[in-house]
Protein backbone atom coordinates (compact mmCIF):
# COMPACT_ATOMS: atom_id res chain seq x y z
CA UNK A 1 0.00 0.00 0.00
CA UNK A 2 2.72 2.31 0.70
CA UNK A 3 4.58 1.53 -2.93
CA UNK A 4 1.30 1.68 -5.27
CA UNK A 5 -2.08 2.95 -5.69
CA UNK A 6 -3.53 -0.06 -6.04
CA UNK A 7 -3.14 -3.28 -3.87
CA UNK A 8 -4.87 -6.88 -5.33
CA UNK A 9 -5.12 -9.83 -3.48
CA UNK A 10 -5.61 -12.53 -5.29
CA UNK A 11 -6.70 -16.33 -4.70
CA UNK A 12 -9.00 -18.70 -4.07
CA UNK A 13 -12.54 -18.22 -2.98
CA UNK A 14 -13.30 -18.12 1.21
CA UNK A 15 -9.41 -17.98 1.68
CA UNK A 16 -9.78 -15.06 3.38
CA UNK A 17 -9.52 -11.88 0.93
CA UNK A 18 -12.31 -9.87 2.54
CA UNK A 19 -11.54 -10.58 5.93
CA UNK A 20 -7.88 -9.31 5.54
CA UNK A 21 -8.49 -6.13 3.55
CA UNK A 22 -11.48 -5.23 6.01
CA UNK A 23 -9.58 -5.97 8.93
CA UNK A 24 -5.97 -3.86 7.97
CA UNK A 25 -7.95 -1.34 6.41
CA UNK A 26 -11.23 -0.75 8.63
CA UNK A 27 -11.75 2.89 8.06
CA UNK A 28 -12.06 1.77 3.94
CA UNK A 29 -15.07 2.20 1.99
CA UNK A 30 -16.64 -1.56 0.82
CA UNK A 31 -18.29 -2.38 -2.57
CA UNK A 32 -18.93 -6.43 -3.21
CA UNK A 33 -19.19 -6.59 -6.89
CA UNK A 34 -20.65 -9.96 -6.87
CA UNK A 35 -23.91 -7.86 -5.58
CA UNK A 36 -25.70 -7.60 -8.99
CA UNK A 37 -27.24 -4.15 -7.56
CA UNK A 38 -23.81 -2.72 -7.24
CA UNK A 39 -23.01 -4.20 -10.42
CA UNK A 40 -25.93 -2.76 -12.06
CA UNK A 41 -25.57 0.42 -10.46
CA UNK A 42 -21.68 0.91 -11.92
CA UNK A 43 -22.76 -0.19 -15.10
CA UNK A 44 -25.65 2.37 -15.91
CA UNK A 45 -23.55 5.29 -14.78
CA UNK A 46 -19.75 4.42 -13.58
CA UNK A 47 -18.79 8.19 -13.08
CA UNK A 48 -21.44 8.32 -10.64
CA UNK A 49 -21.02 5.22 -8.65
CA UNK A 50 -17.23 6.43 -8.51
CA UNK A 51 -17.64 9.52 -6.91
CA UNK A 52 -20.57 7.34 -4.32
CA UNK A 53 -17.07 5.08 -3.80
CA UNK A 54 -14.31 7.33 -3.52
CA UNK A 55 -10.62 6.89 -2.46
CA UNK A 56 -9.86 4.64 0.08
CA UNK A 57 -12.23 1.79 -1.11
CA UNK A 58 -11.95 -2.10 -1.64
CA UNK A 59 -13.38 -3.76 -4.19
CA UNK A 60 -14.24 -7.00 -3.92
CA UNK A 61 -14.31 -9.94 -6.43
CA UNK A 62 -13.18 -7.34 -9.17
CA UNK A 63 -13.48 -10.13 -12.22
CA UNK A 64 -17.17 -9.99 -12.56
CA UNK A 65 -16.82 -5.92 -13.75
CA UNK A 66 -13.23 -6.24 -15.58
CA UNK A 67 -13.82 -1.96 -16.97
CA UNK A 68 -13.76 -0.99 -13.73
CA UNK A 69 -10.16 -1.30 -13.92
CA UNK A 70 -9.85 1.13 -16.71
CA UNK A 71 -12.24 3.66 -14.88
CA UNK A 72 -9.75 3.11 -11.45
CA UNK A 73 -6.39 3.80 -14.15
CA UNK A 74 -7.82 7.19 -15.08
CA UNK A 75 -8.38 8.00 -11.37
CA UNK A 76 -4.60 6.94 -9.92
CA UNK A 77 -3.49 8.72 -12.94
CA UNK A 78 -5.03 11.87 -11.85
CA UNK A 79 -4.52 11.60 -8.41
CA UNK A 80 -0.81 10.22 -8.05
CA UNK A 81 -0.84 8.70 -4.53
CA UNK A 82 -0.40 5.40 -3.06
CA UNK A 83 -2.58 3.13 -0.89
CA UNK A 84 -6.12 4.26 -3.15
CA UNK A 85 -7.58 1.22 -4.03
CA UNK A 86 -7.64 -2.44 -2.43
CA UNK A 87 -8.84 -5.04 -5.31
CA UNK A 88 -9.88 -8.58 -4.60
CA UNK A 89 -10.12 -11.43 -7.05
CA UNK A 90 -10.93 -15.40 -7.19
CA UNK A 91 -11.01 -16.18 -11.02
CA UNK A 92 -7.05 -15.82 -11.80
CA UNK A 93 -7.35 -15.88 -15.62
CA UNK A 94 -9.86 -12.94 -15.95
CA UNK A 95 -7.66 -10.84 -13.03
CA UNK A 96 -4.69 -11.37 -15.14
CA UNK A 97 -5.54 -9.95 -18.07
CA UNK A 98 -8.24 -7.12 -16.61
CA UNK A 99 -4.57 -5.96 -14.72
CA UNK A 100 -2.55 -6.45 -17.87
CA UNK A 101 -4.47 -3.86 -20.15
CA UNK A 102 -5.78 -1.45 -17.22
CA UNK A 103 -3.34 -1.30 -14.53
CA UNK A 104 -0.15 -2.48 -15.36
CA UNK A 105 2.48 -0.85 -13.33
CA UNK A 106 -0.19 0.35 -11.22
CA UNK A 107 -0.88 -2.52 -8.48
CA UNK A 108 0.92 -4.70 -6.78
CA UNK A 109 -0.35 -8.19 -6.32
CA UNK A 110 -0.49 -10.19 -3.29
CA UNK A 111 -1.70 -13.97 -3.61
CA UNK A 112 -3.35 -15.00 -0.71
CA UNK A 113 -3.84 -19.04 0.29
CA UNK A 114 -5.98 -20.38 2.50
CA UNK A 115 -4.44 -21.09 6.79
CA UNK A 116 -1.40 -22.51 7.12
CA UNK A 117 -0.40 -25.20 9.65
CA UNK A 118 1.64 -22.22 11.01
CA UNK A 119 -0.83 -20.09 11.22
CA UNK A 120 -3.43 -22.03 12.82
CA UNK A 121 -0.28 -23.43 15.30
CA UNK A 122 0.11 -19.45 15.83
CA UNK A 123 -3.97 -19.17 16.87
CA UNK A 124 -3.27 -22.52 19.31
CA UNK A 125 -4.97 -24.44 16.76
CA UNK A 126 -3.52 -28.12 17.42
CA UNK A 127 -3.88 -30.99 15.02
CA UNK A 128 -2.79 -34.50 14.67
CA UNK A 129 -1.72 -35.33 11.40
CA UNK A 130 -5.66 -37.11 9.56
CA UNK A 131 -6.89 -34.12 11.47
CA UNK A 132 -5.01 -31.48 9.75
CA UNK A 133 -5.58 -33.43 6.20
CA UNK A 134 -9.08 -33.71 6.75
CA UNK A 135 -9.68 -30.07 7.85
CA UNK A 136 -7.09 -27.97 5.01
CA UNK A 137 -7.12 -24.65 5.85
CA UNK A 138 -10.64 -22.78 5.11
CA UNK A 139 -10.81 -20.71 7.66
CA UNK A 140 -14.64 -20.57 8.39
CA UNK A 141 -13.85 -24.75 9.22
CA UNK A 142 -12.18 -23.38 12.26
CA UNK A 143 -14.13 -20.35 12.93
CA UNK A 144 -17.77 -22.28 13.46
CA UNK A 145 -16.28 -25.49 14.40
CA UNK A 146 -17.74 -26.71 10.83
CA UNK A 147 -17.79 -30.46 9.75
CA UNK A 148 -14.87 -30.72 7.43
CA UNK A 149 -16.34 -32.88 4.55
CA UNK A 150 -19.82 -30.81 4.51
CA UNK A 151 -18.13 -27.72 3.51
CA UNK A 152 -16.22 -28.77 1.10
CA UNK A 153 -18.87 -30.75 0.02
CA UNK A 154 -20.42 -27.23 -0.56
CA UNK A 155 -17.59 -25.75 -1.78
CA UNK A 156 -17.56 -28.10 -4.54
CA UNK A 157 -20.86 -27.67 -5.72
CA UNK A 158 -21.24 -23.87 -5.40
CA UNK A 159 -17.68 -22.63 -6.25
CA UNK A 160 -16.25 -24.45 -8.76
CA UNK A 161 -19.46 -25.35 -10.86
CA UNK A 162 -20.51 -21.56 -10.41
CA UNK A 163 -16.93 -20.07 -11.74
CA UNK A 164 -16.16 -22.87 -14.14
CA UNK A 165 -19.13 -22.71 -16.05
CA UNK A 166 -18.56 -18.48 -16.42
CA UNK A 167 -15.26 -19.20 -17.56
CA UNK A 168 -16.32 -22.36 -20.07
CA UNK A 169 -18.90 -23.86 -21.41
CA UNK A 170 -19.24 -27.11 -20.14
CA UNK A 171 -22.03 -29.22 -21.43
CA UNK A 172 -21.38 -32.43 -19.65
CA UNK A 173 -21.52 -31.44 -15.99
CA UNK A 174 -21.35 -35.15 -14.77
CA UNK A 175 -18.12 -35.84 -17.52
CA UNK A 176 -16.55 -32.80 -15.41
CA UNK A 177 -17.53 -33.94 -11.97
CA UNK A 178 -15.66 -37.33 -12.88
CA UNK A 179 -12.36 -35.18 -14.43
CA UNK A 180 -12.40 -33.43 -10.76
CA UNK A 181 -12.57 -36.99 -8.91
CA UNK A 182 -10.22 -38.48 -11.39
CA UNK A 183 -7.78 -35.66 -10.92
CA UNK A 184 -8.05 -36.02 -7.03
CA UNK A 185 -7.19 -39.81 -7.44
CA UNK A 186 -3.72 -38.89 -9.31
CA UNK A 187 -2.74 -35.99 -7.08
CA UNK A 188 1.45 -35.54 -6.83
CA UNK A 189 1.57 -37.77 -9.56
CA UNK A 190 2.58 -36.69 -13.53
CA UNK A 191 -0.45 -35.66 -15.86
CA UNK A 192 -0.99 -37.62 -18.74
CA UNK A 193 -3.67 -36.28 -20.73
CA UNK A 194 -4.80 -39.10 -22.67
CA UNK A 195 -5.24 -41.21 -19.96
CA UNK A 196 -7.94 -38.75 -17.97
CA UNK A 197 -9.14 -38.14 -21.68
CA UNK A 198 -10.03 -41.92 -22.25
CA UNK A 199 -11.19 -42.09 -18.65
CA UNK A 200 -13.43 -39.11 -18.83
CA UNK A 201 -14.77 -39.58 -22.51
CA UNK A 202 -13.54 -36.50 -23.82
CA UNK A 203 -10.89 -35.62 -25.87
CA UNK A 204 -7.33 -34.70 -24.49
CA UNK A 205 -7.57 -31.11 -25.84
CA UNK A 206 -10.67 -31.14 -23.60
CA UNK A 207 -8.94 -32.32 -20.58
CA UNK A 208 -6.20 -29.59 -20.90
CA UNK A 209 -8.73 -26.84 -21.10
CA UNK A 210 -10.59 -28.19 -18.44
CA UNK A 211 -7.05 -28.12 -16.07
CA UNK A 212 -6.66 -24.79 -17.64
CA UNK A 213 -9.89 -23.78 -15.69
CA UNK A 214 -9.25 -25.32 -12.74
CA UNK A 215 -5.63 -23.34 -12.35
CA UNK A 216 -7.51 -19.83 -13.11
CA UNK A 217 -9.94 -20.51 -10.43
CA UNK A 218 -7.10 -21.23 -7.98
CA UNK A 219 -8.45 -24.74 -7.24
CA UNK A 220 -5.46 -26.86 -8.64
CA UNK A 221 -2.06 -25.51 -9.52
CA UNK A 222 0.81 -27.34 -11.44
CA UNK A 223 4.30 -28.05 -10.64
CA UNK A 224 6.99 -28.45 -13.18
CA UNK A 225 10.08 -30.14 -13.63
CA UNK A 226 13.08 -28.81 -11.90
CA UNK A 227 14.01 -26.55 -15.64
CA UNK A 228 18.32 -27.08 -15.16
CA UNK A 229 19.87 -30.08 -17.19
CA UNK A 230 21.06 -32.76 -15.51
CA UNK A 231 22.34 -35.07 -17.96
CA UNK A 232 18.94 -34.45 -20.64
CA UNK A 233 17.25 -37.04 -18.50
CA UNK A 234 14.55 -35.09 -17.48
CA UNK A 235 11.01 -35.55 -17.32
CA UNK A 236 8.85 -32.64 -19.19
CA UNK A 237 5.17 -33.09 -17.79
CA UNK A 238 4.00 -31.35 -15.07
CA UNK A 239 2.39 -32.90 -11.59
CA UNK A 240 -0.87 -31.59 -10.33
CA UNK A 241 -2.08 -30.28 -6.93
CA UNK A 242 -4.84 -29.12 -5.24
CA UNK A 243 -4.72 -25.63 -3.65
CA UNK A 244 -7.05 -26.40 -1.08
CA UNK A 245 -6.19 -29.75 0.28
CA UNK A 246 -8.94 -30.16 2.33
CA UNK A 247 -10.73 -30.66 -1.21
CA UNK A 248 -9.15 -34.40 -1.34
CA UNK A 249 -10.76 -36.53 1.39
CA UNK A 250 -14.59 -35.33 -0.25
CA UNK A 251 -13.83 -35.88 -3.62
CA UNK A 252 -12.12 -39.14 -2.55
CA UNK A 253 -15.30 -40.07 -0.26
CA UNK A 254 -12.99 -39.89 2.91
CA UNK A 255 -15.12 -39.22 5.70
CA UNK A 256 -12.87 -39.40 8.55
CA UNK A 257 -9.38 -39.10 9.93
CA UNK A 258 -9.41 -42.63 10.92
CA UNK A 259 -10.31 -43.43 7.68
CA UNK A 260 -7.86 -40.92 6.18
CA UNK A 261 -5.31 -43.32 8.14
CA UNK A 262 -5.69 -46.20 6.01
CA UNK A 263 -6.13 -44.96 2.89
CA UNK A 264 -3.89 -45.91 0.29
CA UNK A 265 -3.95 -42.38 -1.05
CA UNK A 266 -2.82 -41.35 2.41
CA UNK A 267 0.94 -40.37 1.07
CA UNK A 268 -0.25 -38.49 -1.90
CA UNK A 269 -2.67 -36.82 0.24
CA UNK A 270 0.25 -35.59 2.76
CA UNK A 271 2.30 -34.54 -0.39
CA UNK A 272 -0.47 -32.27 -1.73
CA UNK A 273 -0.91 -30.65 1.74
CA UNK A 274 2.86 -30.49 2.05
CA UNK A 275 3.77 -28.98 -1.14
CA UNK A 276 0.90 -26.61 -0.42
CA UNK A 277 2.54 -25.25 3.23
CA UNK A 278 5.59 -24.67 0.99
CA UNK A 279 3.81 -22.63 -1.49
CA UNK A 280 2.07 -20.77 1.31
CA UNK A 281 5.10 -19.82 2.90
CA UNK A 282 6.36 -18.25 -0.34
CA UNK A 283 3.18 -15.84 -1.27
CA UNK A 284 3.27 -15.56 2.74
CA UNK A 285 6.45 -14.00 2.41
CA UNK A 286 5.73 -11.86 -0.64
CA UNK A 287 7.75 -14.04 -3.04
CA UNK A 288 6.92 -15.90 -6.33
CA UNK A 289 6.59 -19.60 -5.94
CA UNK A 290 9.92 -21.06 -7.22
CA UNK A 291 9.18 -24.52 -6.74
CA UNK A 292 9.41 -27.22 -9.09
CA UNK A 293 9.59 -31.01 -8.47
CA UNK A 294 12.81 -33.56 -9.74
CA UNK A 295 12.57 -36.80 -12.23
CA UNK A 296 14.78 -38.79 -14.27
CA UNK A 297 13.80 -41.43 -16.80
CA UNK A 298 14.54 -43.92 -14.43
CA UNK A 299 12.17 -43.02 -12.00
CA UNK A 300 14.34 -41.14 -9.44
CA UNK A 301 12.74 -38.25 -7.59
CA UNK A 302 12.41 -35.73 -5.26
CA UNK A 303 9.16 -34.49 -4.19
CA UNK A 304 10.09 -30.83 -4.12
CA UNK A 305 12.76 -28.39 -4.94
CA UNK A 306 12.38 -24.62 -3.96
CA UNK A 307 14.90 -22.75 -6.66
CA UNK A 308 17.30 -20.37 -4.65
CA UNK A 309 19.17 -18.57 -7.95
CA UNK A 310 19.68 -21.69 -9.34
CA UNK A 311 20.46 -23.36 -6.20
CA UNK A 312 18.21 -25.67 -5.24
CA UNK A 313 16.87 -26.78 -2.07
CA UNK A 314 15.70 -30.34 -2.36
CA UNK A 315 12.75 -31.61 -0.15
CA UNK A 316 11.32 -35.18 0.31
CA UNK A 317 8.01 -35.39 2.00
CA UNK A 318 6.71 -38.69 3.50
CA UNK A 319 3.74 -38.94 5.22
CA UNK A 320 5.15 -41.71 8.07
CA UNK A 321 4.89 -40.53 11.78
CA UNK A 322 7.64 -42.93 12.80
CA UNK A 323 11.48 -41.25 11.43
CA UNK A 324 13.81 -43.81 9.57
CA UNK A 325 16.83 -42.99 7.69
CA UNK A 326 15.45 -44.33 4.24
CA UNK A 327 13.53 -41.41 4.69
CA UNK A 328 16.09 -38.95 3.46
CA UNK A 329 18.20 -41.93 1.02
CA UNK A 330 17.11 -39.59 -2.03
CA UNK A 331 17.77 -36.31 -0.29
CA UNK A 332 21.67 -37.96 0.13
CA UNK A 333 21.56 -39.36 -3.27
CA UNK A 334 20.58 -35.36 -4.83
CA UNK A 335 23.04 -34.04 -2.72
CA UNK A 336 25.79 -35.92 -4.65
CA UNK A 337 24.55 -35.46 -8.05
CA UNK A 338 24.09 -31.79 -7.15
CA UNK A 339 26.51 -30.56 -4.61
CA UNK A 340 25.57 -27.36 -5.11
CA UNK A 341 22.17 -27.71 -3.77
CA UNK A 342 21.18 -26.10 -0.30
CA UNK A 343 21.01 -28.66 2.38
CA UNK A 344 18.14 -31.24 2.16
CA UNK A 345 14.99 -30.80 3.91
CA UNK A 346 12.83 -33.63 4.66
CA UNK A 347 8.83 -33.20 5.76
CA UNK A 348 7.21 -36.02 7.88
CA UNK A 349 4.28 -36.53 9.46
CA UNK A 350 5.74 -36.84 12.87
CA UNK A 351 6.54 -35.06 15.69
CA UNK A 352 9.09 -32.65 15.68
CA UNK A 353 13.12 -33.83 16.30
CA UNK A 354 16.58 -33.07 15.89
CA UNK A 355 18.23 -32.99 12.76
CA UNK A 356 19.48 -35.76 10.91
CA UNK A 357 23.18 -35.00 9.72
CA UNK A 358 22.69 -32.90 7.29
CA UNK A 359 18.92 -32.84 6.60
CA UNK A 360 16.61 -30.73 8.49
CA UNK A 361 13.62 -32.58 9.44
CA UNK A 362 10.51 -30.84 10.31
CA UNK A 363 7.24 -31.80 11.04
CA UNK A 364 4.24 -30.82 8.85
CA UNK A 365 3.25 -27.50 11.24
CA UNK A 366 6.80 -26.61 10.77
CA UNK A 367 7.07 -27.14 7.02
CA UNK A 368 6.79 -23.23 6.61
CA UNK A 369 10.41 -22.99 8.36
CA UNK A 370 11.92 -24.76 5.04
CA UNK A 371 12.60 -21.11 3.93
CA UNK A 372 15.03 -20.05 6.46
CA UNK A 373 17.28 -23.33 5.23
CA UNK A 374 17.66 -20.88 1.84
Amino acid sequence: MQMYPIVTIAGPRQAGKTTLARKLYPDFDYVSMEDMRERQLFEKDPTHFLQHHKAPCIFDEVQNTPTLLSYLQGIVDREKKTGMYILTGSRQMELQQSITQSLAGRTGIVDLLPLSQAELAAAGVKQERDTALMNGGLPRIFEYGLEPGQVYMDYLRTYIERDVRSMVNIRNLKAFELFITLLAGRVGQIINFSSLATDVGVSASTIREWVSVLEASYIIFTLYPYHQNFGKRLTKSPKVYFTEPGLLPTLLGIESPAQLGRDPLLGHIFENYAVVEVLKARFNDGKRSNLYFFRDTKGFEIDLLLDMARQPLPIEIKSGMTFTPAMVKNLETFSKLVPHAHAPALIYGGAPMQDFHSVQVLALHEASKVLQYA
